[in-house]
């Protein structure tokens, strides 16, 4: 490969024809690899622009000023778009690229270039997941945008900090972004160094990743590509003809029924996230942290799940249910009437979940009375939802049974493989971007499984649509498939499980819990509470021994050790603190959902709010206020350039004008299309319903 470096010094800046020319000659030869009827190209390519944003005559306004492009190692600069379409058009030519054969070019976060280029070329063909949002973009001439992001999941710094063979550190610093420039605006070595630099990290990526899999059309689009592959080659394949019928057997007799699906598609709730109203607003002190050892792997491992063709049952009678719902997965819709609250320290059934409400009174998202609602649940939904609420009628009209066992062998042993290397890389110096990958590597095998079946196709013919699926295709398709490794249905079921499992939690600590979310709890007393740690602990334990000698598998495979010898039981509620602290947080304070703020012992912060980021707003808050924590209420505002909030604005119009830049320079701007980005400010603002009802219950509960 290329020396990359001999890039960095600069010595050659391309802007002209002669120069592009010369340019094209030192690519050289480039391999294509026939896949699926098309040729791809097997080469590292990477492209970026730079952008500024400004105001006109109080319209916001965004221009490309700089662009990067760099293929095998060699980099060319350009400045506007006509620069860079005689680029594409001499590559174009130079290797006879169309609609049959590709130039695969990758951006990091390809959603934001692609509002920049989408009106200069004609397209056969946009991939998006959602609208805006495309990881695949191919020209009519063989142009292949693919998104390095989607790819990696690594922002570019820690991208940059995986390069094993092709080393490019990102460099220090960064372009300051609130100058304004254009496309005849100077720029120093330095600056274009950085933009130099951000496209030979994405080279490098590739090329490594080109080599490990051994070409490129071996490469998915995105990082759950590479979780999915891994594991359906696992359950399926691995050269055993008899593994994949065997595989196939099991899969192909889990089908779904167009009405089943709308069902579980109901009943389908992911990680419960909320506050105990009754500390809500209060700074609470010695305050205890509990999480799960991966909560959904564990639930995968040891739980039971739907493993037949879901049977529609009529429902007569209460002993009916109650033996149904004890013996078999269920999944059914139901009419509750007159329902109300039984605790004071948590509400289950979450309001938007909830169809034809009346009349009903909420926290914070969660309902506490209603007069009557429409919900489809589990039966492990049921279980916490009798512990939690009284009611007058509950009417069941819709009923599904399926019979339960444990997923299959291939499937956990997958499972277990990507939970071992997690455990290995927690806590190693230098490894915490790998670690987080290995994370979502193992919540990849849980969104694999709740991937809709019956999605709306996103469209991009000029201008952004979307296609409403055809249920009954969509489900057909899904039932035939001979790709399939998974249920849908299984899916459903992790989150109802891990959802039973925190409310142990909730259940046992009563007043004494804080806040949840997902697999962790935060507690005060917890002196009060340590033999339901233990006992809940023993019985996962026991669960999974029994979940390892029906599969046959080794108890230890479920306890690996991370780098410093410290066994990591999968399941356990883990105590987060440090060994020489009595408890987790010397002060914690929440304002619900998603909002709360820690003090630890050794006098540092930490701040979760959604849209903030604490790495600048602590700083600013410790910088304004006197007590942070005093200052953490409804109503704080955090500004813009503390915030770390931006604000995305999608132009999809032909903008003109003429705009200074930042050393006094005029220009004369045409851009098709483009996003406008600028620093926002933050305010924490609590809903009045939701202020209304904390004011209420404390003043009852005092």
């Amino acid at each position: 490969m290329t020396n990359y470096l001999k890039c960095l010094t600069l010595e050659k800046t391309i802007h002209t024809i002669g120069e592009i020319d010369w340019y094209i000659k030192q690519i050289g030869f480039i391999k294509f690899i026939r896949t699926k009827g098309i040729y791809l190209s097997n080469i590292s390519c990477s492209f970026d622009i730079e952008t500024t944003s400004f105001y006109n005559n109080n319209e916001k306004q965004a221009i490309m000023y700089e662009w990067s492009f760099c293929i095998n190692g060699v980099c060319i600069i350009g400045r506007t778009w006509d620069e860079f379409l005689l680029l594409i058009n001499k590559l174009i030519n130079r290797y006879k690229l169309d609609e049959n054969k590709h130039l695969i070019i990758y951006v990091h976060n390809l959603s934001y270039e692609f509002q920049f280029i989408r009106k200069l070329f004609i397209w056969k063909k946009v991939f998006s997941l959602d609208e805006r949002k495309p990881i695949q973009a191919i020209t009519m001439d063989g142009i292949e945008f693919r998104c390095s992001y989607m790819l990696s999941g690594y922002s570019l710094e820690n991208l940059s900090k995986q390069l094993t063979k092709y080393k490019i550190e990102k460099l220090v610093g960064d372009l300051d972004y609130s100058l304004i420039r254009h496309s005849n605006t100077e720029l120093t070595e330095k600056e274009l160094g950085y933009c130099i630099n951000d496209v030979l990290v994405v080279v490098a990526y590739i090329q490594e990743t080109i080599e490990r899999e051994g070409n490129i059309t071996k490469i998915p689009l995105t990082k759950t590509g590479y979780v999915r592959n891994y594991t359906r080659n696992n359950c399926m394949y691995n050269g055993d003809t008899n593994k994949y019928k065997n595989f196939r057997k099991i899969i192909s007799a889990l089908t779904i029924e167009p009405e089943e699906y709308i069902l579980c598609k109901q009943a389908f709730a992911g990680g419960f996230t909320h506050a105990n109203p009754l500390y809500s607003g209060e700074i609470m002190r010695n305050v205890d942290s509990f999480d799960f050892t991966s909560s959904y792997p564990y639930v995968i491992m040891s739980e039971k799940f739907p493993m037949s063709k879901g049977q529609s049952i009529r429902m007569d009678s209460k002993e009916q249910f109650e033996t149904y719902i004890k013996n078999y997965c269920c999944i059914f819709s139901v009419r509750i009437e007159n329902i109300t609250s039984i605790v004071e320290f948590e509400n289950y059934i979450s309001s938007s979940h909830c169809r034809k409400l009346k009349n009903y009174y909420e926290n914070n998202g969660r309902i506490v009375s209603a007069e009557s609602l429409e919900i489809t649940l589990t039966e492990q939904d049921y279980f916490i939802i009798k512990n939690m609420y009284k009611w007058k009628k509950f009417i069941i009209y819709k009923f599904y049974i399926y019979k339960k066992d444990y997923l299959p062998k291939n499937f956990i042993l997958s499972m277990l493989d990507l939970y071992q290397n997690k455990t290995k890389l927690k806590g190693i110096s230098g490894k915490e971007a790998e670690y987080m990958r290995s994370k979502e590597d193992i919540n990849s095998e849980f969104g694999m499984m709740v991937t809709d079946i019956c999605r709306d196709e996103i469209l991009y013919e000029g201008e952004w649509d979307k296609s409403e699926t055809d249920i009954e295709k969509s489900i057909d398709k899904y039932n035939r498939s001979k790709k399939r490794f998974l249920s849908y249905i299984w899916g459903i079921y992790v989150t109802a499980y891990a959802r039973r499992n925190l409310f142990t939690g909730i259940f046992e600590f009563k007043n004494d819990y804080l806040y949840s979310d997902t697999d962790s709890i935060k507690v005060i007393n917890i002196d009060k509470h340590k033999t339901y740690i233990d006992k809940y602990n023993k019985i996962v334990r026991k669960k999974l021994e029994l979940a390892c000698l029906y599969h046959n598998i080794k108890p230890e495979v479920t306890r690996p050790k991370n780098n410093k010898g410290k066994v990591k039981e999968l399941g356990v509620w883990e105590w987060e603190k440090e060994d020489n602290e009595l408890h987790s947080y010397k002060r914690f304070k929440t304002l619900g959902a998603k909002r709360y703020m820690i003090e630890f012992y050794n006098g540092e912060y930490s701040l979760t709010v959604s849209g903030l980021n604490k790495k600048v707003a602590i700083p600013y808050m410790l910088s304004k206020y006197n007590d942070i924590f005093e200052a953490f209420n409804d109503g704080l505002v955090i500004p813009k350039g503390f915030s770390g909030r931006k604000t995305h604005t999608y132009i999809d119009y032909e903008q003109r004008g003429i705009i200074k830049d930042y050393k006094g320079v005029y220009y004369e701007y045409d851009e098709l299309s483009s996003v406008h980005i600028e620093d926002s400010d933050y305010s924490l603002k609590l809903s009045e319903a939701y202020v209304d009802f904390l004011l209420n219950i404390k003043h009852v509960s005092k």
